[in-house]
């Protein structure tokens, strides 16, 4: 029997001004990211065992309300932090574009040259996932589950990873929508995650706006 480790995307975030928030402090959910997160929770079937957010707003406030439901405590986790990007803070990115002083942060897309390189990216989240594989292996064993709350692009290139696919790619072509969940799961001596992934509440993601950073 498989233990799995979850990894939700956030909610949507209030961001009027469309700004590329990346880790910046501030950024909480929208009323509708809310509504994403109390649906994804009252949605959830069967109570995990540890819950686990990334330090961002968004993320915290994600998992509050599977927290309050199964009444656990939540684990604060550097390693599933949003992906760093130098074009944090920005916004309006096609006409930030055009200045030359940020060309050279746009050299090589495939690593990607304005931010934290995928591979790192797909390392950190590997490491919080395996340790959180052997926790429940070691404490609670078959069956067991957790659930942990971080960002699109970390959670997209960990799944690339698990797949044994290349990691550059373009970002249009992400499956992780938001409140969306990859679940990776474990049988006994199993290294490599089988991975699945579902979008509890569709139609409140198609709501959405399509905003940088979401």
């Amino acid at each position: 029997m498989t233990v799995s480790v979850h990894l939700v995307r956030h909610g949507e975030v209030f961001n009027p001004d469309k700004v590329l928030y990346g880790r910046l402090p501030g950024y909480g959910l929208s009323s509708l990211g809310l509504q994403m997160a109390q649906e994804l929770a009252d949605g959830w079937q069967v109570a995990p065992e540890i819950l686990v957010s990334s330090p961002l707003q968004r993320a915290q406030e994600t998992i509050a309300p599977l927290a309050k439901k199964f009444a656990l405590d939540v684990w604060t986790e550097q390693r599933v932090l949003e992906a760093g990007n130098k074009f944090q803070g920005l916004s309006d990115m096609r006409r930030q574009l055009r200045n030359p002083k940020l060309w050279p942060l746009i050299l090589n897309p495939w690593r990607p040259s304005w931010g934290e390189p995928y591979v790192q990216q797909a390392a950190r989240m590997a490491g919080a996932i395996q340790d959180l594989r052997d926790e429940l292996m070691r404490t609670h064993g078959p069956g067991a589950s957790a659930v942990v709350v971080s960002h699109q692009l970390p959670i997209w290139v960990t799944r690339l990873s698990a797949e044994a696919k290349p990691l550059a790619h373009d970002p249009r072509q992400r499956e992780c929508s938001l409140a969306s969940v990859t679940s990776f799961e474990f049988s006994p001596g199993q290294r490599v995650p089988t991975v699945h992934y579902s979008e509890p509440v569709e139609h409140l993601s198609k709501q959405a706006a399509a905003l940088p950073g979401a």
